[in-house]
C-alpha cells in the first residue's frame, strides 16, 4: 500500500461559486516526468478548468516518477498498477468528502500516464466526465474489465503519433482496435505525424475538445 498523500500541483478555476464547483482536469504524466510536465499544458485549457497535475509515487533510479511496476514496456504489473489505483482512489474520495454538489471530473493521461488514466477509467467508468488519453496502451491483461461496450456513453479523445516507437506496436495496435470497435465511447481518435510527444495541432484539438465537452 501506498501511505504518502500524492504531490499535486494546482491550478485554480476562474468560475465563479455561484455557478457551482468547476469541471476538474486531472493530469497524468509518462514515466521518468513529474508533476511540472503536463502542467505545462494548463495555460492552454479553458480557464474554467480547475487542473490538478498528480506526480506519481514510484520514484526511478533514473530520475522523475512512473505510476508502476512494469512487466515489459507498455505492460503494467497488475498488483502494482492495483495499488495505485486504490491511491489515487483515495486522493479523489478528499476532494469530495462532506461536499454534496456534484463536480465533473476529466482525465489526462500520456503515455504512461494514459495506462493510469485509463485504469481509473475502467476501474469506475460512471465516476469520470471523459478523458483524454495521449501516446500510450490500455492496461490490458492486469485484473481490470477491458470488455465490450464497458465504456458505453464516455466521452474520449484518443491520440497517437504515427512515428512513435516507444510502445509496442501490438500494444497500440490492440488499443486502438478496443477504443474503436468494443469500448462503446464516444470517441474522437487522432493520429498525428509525430513520434512520442504532443505537438501544436495536437495541443490544439485537445483544447477544442476539452472546451466541448
Amino acid at each position: 500500500m501506498i501511505e504518502s498523500a500524492p504531490v499535486v500541483r494546482w491550478r485554480k478555476s476562474t468560475q465563479s461559486a455561484s455557478e457551482g464547483r468547476p469541471p476538474l482536469l486531472v493530469m497524468l504524466h509518462g514515466r521518468g516526468a513529474d508533476e511540472h510536465d503536463l502542467f505545462a499544458l494548463a495555460p492552454a485549457f479553458d480557464p474554467a478548468f480547475a487542473i490538478a497535475s498528480v506526480r506519481a509515487p514510484l520514484a526511478l533510479p533514473e530520475g522523475g516518477y512512473t505510476w508502476s511496476e512494469s512487466r515489459a514496456v507498455g505492460r503494467a504489473a497488475p498488483e502494482s498498477l492495483r495499488a495505485t489505483l486504490t491511491w489515487l482512489q483515495r486522493w479523489l474520495d478528499t476532494l469530495s468528502a462532506g461536499r454534496a454538489d456534484p463536480q465533473r471530473i476529466y482525465l489526462m493521461g500520456f503515455s504512461a500516464g494514459m495506462a493510469m488514466a485509463s485504469a481509473l477509467l475502467f476501474d469506475q467508468p460512471a465516476r469520470y466526465s471523459g478523458a483524454v488519453l495521449l501516446s500510450g496502451a490500455l492496461p490490458f491483461d492486469t485484473d481490470l474489465s477491458i470488455t465490450k461496450g464497458r465504456l458505453t456513453d464516455v466521452d474520449l479523445f484518443y491520440a497517437h503519433g504515427s512515428f512513435d516507437t516507444v510502445i509496442p506496436a501490438d500494444l497500440v495496435d490492440r488499443t486502438a482496435r478496443y477504443l474503436t470497435e468494443r469500448s462503446g465511447a464516444r470517441l474522437d481518435a487522432r493520429t498525428y505525424p509525430i513520434a512520442h510527444e504532443i505537438n501544436a495541432a495536437e495541443l490544439a484539438d485537445i483544447t477544442n475538445w476539452l472546451a466541448v465537452h
